[in-house]
């Protein structure tokens, strides 16, 4: 699945608004890379045909042995194939609900023998007997009782006898469910054009809602071949996994429908199911054998907005088609841009499912940043058509393979179809940078654990999240890199072609790439599975100090909060570290730190050498170093700046401001990394140094220390905006580079929230001028975040009416939230308490931008506190309408809570964990416990740290 609950970087400049005329901040974007997937309140379906006996039993305790009890199928059948019928009607019935109907015969072998039949089903209610054969024509056991387990989302088939080992039976099942719009199974999707409603019956079922569209062993291991056949109205198109073979006119009681019956899938998982019945529109052509196609609003194709996605589709995919040594497994890759999706893309075999902002560009409101991320999301989800797809997990516990991987190669494949864009680097920042936050905390956990830690649907969705995203990627990047791509390449050829359509743990690709390993010679400190089951397996990484003095290595678990207690590991927090390095200018060879000291040497400096380690950050660990390395470094910046990689310029200052938070070096060290800022010109130092001043805007907006911080910024930031005020002629043209023009929005953000007069005068008359035509938006796609924040934060009702005007008038995605994000900037709490009630509105606010909408009032210093409010007010409803399972959860909590640095605040936050124990945190529960954890260590800080800041910031304006 991609990166769902994703701030684009367009978007994420938008940042915080720290009251009238405070500075716009950051919007991390690690998603994570925590994931969106939404569940609406549950709604009986009452079925008009005759239904089975069914008795649905309450939840059992937990002392309970019987094997519908437990959340794991028993290992007593195997599903082979399923044949599946499904007729969604797109208009309400009597009741005003949206409803389908269907039917499925699934074929499974005994290997055990049992006399149950359990399988999975949620929110389906039966609608005629089911029926139980062989399929060798012998009498097959007959259905005693059926009977639904709702916690554990099994129906159970009680059968006269037991069935036999080897033998293969088919069971027939008819069932009718919602088409709700819960963003979940088998859902509805709606939009508007010109007043008219048109409704999509589209589907999202990872990770565990097949089972809400037809029963079936909705488990990764339990792969199949599916034959989908859909009903749906003359006009409409069906799409399923396979290609259409047969489209055919049926009568169905008084309607005439189309009858579309697809080619079986491969062997798969059910969450990769997908099919959709919409009036969408498409664009197409071949690549070589495949046909790819883009599917959206008629609108949308007709104005261009998938051309973008269908030219690099191809090119990506023959990269993957290179880079695994394997040729796409499929005859069609179909991408669709759905209205409402909670998760940024999902992966589904031959037909990849989006948000419309993850898949469609218009180059007139698309920015720079936007068509990014288009790019990366189309090459992480066609990277799972091998990784994931073909081969799978064969449990959730091991997520981090799938998605880290993905995350990691999603770099590499547009890196490939954009060569300009030097997309590569980026990693450090998104994923790296980011994902440190959340792993040095005490509260982090492994990348893989145990399968029975993993296995109520909500403890699923907990595990998507940023370590599996972003440090699997992290930790799959540092393997290439100390393997050499060669060598990794060729271990995850040999993978993939070995266990095609097959199951996986995460062991077996250590074993793949050892035996590349042996057969290159490739010299390792250990095996494989020695070095990186350190990396896997225990949580966290290690911040490696070199003594320069007497060449003295030593490391050490990286906690933000060093009085943290930890769980023991199974390593003991010791890592085998690749330490790539420096040494006054010169690339050194690979070292590898195999214990907690070591010595070395060669790491000994001599005169006015100095050491970088960690080179363009290619290991997943923070490096300290002794005084007066750090000196030189400083000096280094202040003068000459260039010598030092670009990448780990952004490195000095990342690690500095976060061992500092750590209180490994004092936090003026921290602060005198920025001190050259005002001479760089780069994009990644810059959005490395505001990354981490946004946490001493989050700690300090709020008092007395505020007005010199903004001095600071805004003397140090004053020549960067007038670098690109000359280079693009008063922001009239766009800079050359890709990273340049983040760099632009940057200058251009932090000047105007900094106070640079000049900046804020440009902007406003940009936005009156649109005010004044609105027909005619002058703002460039690449500002439009920023302008529109700042325009919203220092004007009042007027402006933010005609936000919200143009937002509901949007006909393009990638607008409407940029709007949306920047009506959260506003400084008038009336208008943020009224926008915080919309999002309870589905009609106002999407379901699928509730909780981000949210988060974004809670990223602006004056709506903070009201978003606290309200998510404690109306948590029960919250919690109901948007699911326990959302994975947009963490996100919501983390959000709402970051800015916490008070013990009030700890109290309100430990009451709201004890107030909603009753109704739960869902895949938020993680995110709580962080929460807290976090808020004692800036509790901490702040006491350890504000005088200190204060008299830096003063000396530093001077």
């Amino acid at each position: 699945m991609g990166k769902g609950f994703f701030i684009s970087k367009t978007v994420g400049i938008v940042g915080i608004v720290l009251g009238a005329g405070a500075v716009a901040t950051i919007i991390a974007l690690s998603v994570v890379y925590s994931q969106e997937k939404s569940r609406n309140k549950e709604v009986e379906v009452k079925p008009t045909e005759a239904t089975t006996t069914t008795t649905t039993i309450p939840p059992t305790t937990s002392a309970s042995n019987e094997p519908w009890d437990k959340f794991r199928l028993p290992d007593t059948l195997i599903p082979v194939s399923y044949d599946v019928t499904l007729w969604p009607r797109l208009k309400p019935n009597a009741e005003g609900l949206y409803v389908f109907t269907g039917h499925s015969s699934v074929e499974f072998e005994c290997v055990k023998e049992t006399d149950l039949i359990l399988i999975h089903a949620n929110k389906l209610n039966l609608s005629a007997d089911a029926t139980l054969s062989t399929l060798n024509g012998s009498p097959a056991p007959s259905i005693t009782s059926t009977r639904t387990i709702s916690k554990t989302q099994y129906l159970v088939f009680h059968l006269s006898d037991k069935l036999n080992s080897g033998e293969r039976y088919k069971l027939h099942t008819e069932f009718r469910g919602e088409l709700s719009d819960d963003l979940g199974g088998f859902y509805r999707s709606e939009y508007y054009v010109n007043g008219v409603k048109h409704v999509v019956a589209t589907t999202q079922m990872q990770p565990t809602d097949a089972r809400k569209a037809f029963p079936c062993f909705d488990e990764p291991a339990m792969k199949a071949s599916f034959n989908i056949t859909l009903l749906h109205e003359r006009g409409t198109v069906a799409l399923s996994n396979g290609q259409e073979i047969e489209s055919v006119e049926i009568k169905e009681g008084d309607e005439i429908l189309n009858k579309t019956r697809f080619e079986p899938t491969r062997r798969m998982s059910t969450y990769l199911l997908a099919f959709i019945v919409s009036d969408f529109k498409a664009i197409g052509k071949m690549e070589d054998d495949v046909l790819i196609r883009i599917f959206a609003r008629a609108e949308a194709i007709d104005a261009g907005h998938g051309e973008y996605a269908l030219n690099i589709t191809g090119k990506i995919l023959k990269f993957f088609e290179k880079y695994y040594n394997a040729s796409y497994p499929l005859s069609k890759s179909d991408q669709v841009a759905l209205p409402d999706f909670n998760a940024g893309a999902m992966e589904n075999w031959g037909l990849i499912t989006y948000r419309e902002t993850a898949l469609l560009y218009d180059s007139d409101v698309s920015s720079n940043g936007n068509k990014e991320r288009v790019a990366t999301i189309i090459s992480h989800e066609l990277a799972h058509m091998w990784f994931g797809n073909l081969v799978t997990i064969k449990w959730w516990n091991d997520l981090w393979l799938n998605e880290g991987f993905a995350s990691y190669v999603e770099y590499l494949g547009a890196d490939d179809a954009e060569p300009d864009w030097n997309v590569k680097d980026l990693i450090v920042l998104n994923d790296i940078h980011r994902v440190f936050a959340v792993d040095a905390l005490a509260s982090s956990h492994p990348l893989s654990s145990k399968e029975d830690q993993v296995l109520r649907p909500e403890q699923i969705s907990e595990v998507f999240d940023a370590i599996s995203y972003s440090k699997g990627a992290s930790v799959l990047r540092m393997l290439s890199d100390f393997l050499t791509e060669t060598v990794f390449v060729e271990g995850l050829s040999s993978y993939l072609n070995h266990f095609q359509f097959e199951n996986t743990v995460y062991t077996d690709l250590w074993d793949h790439l050892q035996k590349a390993v042996d057969r290159t010679g490739t010299k390792l400190p250990g095996k494989i599975s020695e070095i990186m089951d350190r990396w896997v397996l225990q949580m966290g990484f290690p911040v490696v100090t070199i003594n320069t003095v007497n060449g003295t290595l030593t490391q050490k678990h990286f906690l933000l909060d060093p009085d943290s207690v930890v769980e023991p590991s199974l390593f003991a927090y010791e890592w085998i570290v690749p330490i790539q390095w420096m040494k006054g200018g010169a690339k050194q060879n690979i070292y590898w730190m195999e214990t907690k000291t070591a010595q070395n040497t060669e790491m000994k400096m001599v005169g006015s050498d100095w050491l970088v380690a960690n080179l363009n950050v290619s290991g997943y660990y923070r490096v300290n170093y002794d005084m007066e390395n750090w000196n030189k470094l400083l000096h280094l910046l202040q003068t000459a700046h260039e010598s030092i990689p670009m990448i780990n310029r952004a490195q000095i200052i990342d690690d500095a401001f976060n061992l500092a938070r750590a209180r490994i070096i004092p936090t003026t060290l921290a602060l005198n990394t920025t001190l050259y800022l005002s001479s760089e010109r780069a994009y990644m130092p810059w959005e490395s140094a505001l990354d981490n001043l946004d946490y001493f805007y989050l700690m300090f907006d709020r008092t007395e220390i505020y007005g010199s911080l903004q001095a600071y910024t805004r003397k140090q930031v004053e020549p960067l905006f007038l670098y690109f005020k000359t280079l693009t002629d008063n922001f009239m043209k766009v800079p050359d580079g890709h990273t340049d023009q983040y760099n632009e929005v940057n200058a251009l953000r932090v000047a105007c929230s900094s106070g640079v007069e000049e900046c804020n005068t440009l902007v406003k008359n940009w936005f009156d001028k649109w005010m004044n035509d609105s027909k005619l938006n002058p703002i460039h796609p690449n500002l439009r975040s920023t302008v529109y924040c700042r325009a919203i934060a220092t004007g009042g009702a007027r402006e933010w009416d005609f936000a919200w005007s143009r937002f509901n008038n949007a006909t393009i995605a990638i607008e409407a939230d940029k709007l949306r994000a920047a009506m959260a900037c506003s400084t008038t709490p009336w208008i943020l308490n009224r926008y915080l009630k919309y999002t309870l509105d589905p009609s106002k606010i999407r379901k699928q931008d509730a909780t981000s909408t949210i988060i974004y009032v809670a990223n602006n210093v004056v709506g903070q506190p009201l978003a606290w409010d309200f998510i404690r007010a109306n948590w029960e409803y919250i919690y109901r309408e948007y699911g326990g399972g959302s994975f947009s959860f963490a996100n919501l909590i983390n959000g709402v809570t970051k800015r916490f640095s008070t013990e009030f605040e700890l109290k309100q936050l430990e009451q709201f964990r004890k107030d909603n124990e009753h109704i739960g945190f869902g895949s938020g529960s993680m995110a709580i416990e962080q929460s807290i954890e976090r808020t004692k260590a800036n509790i901490k800080w702040l006491e350890q740290n504000k005088e200190e800041v204060q008299k830096w910031l003063e000396a530093a304006i001077k």
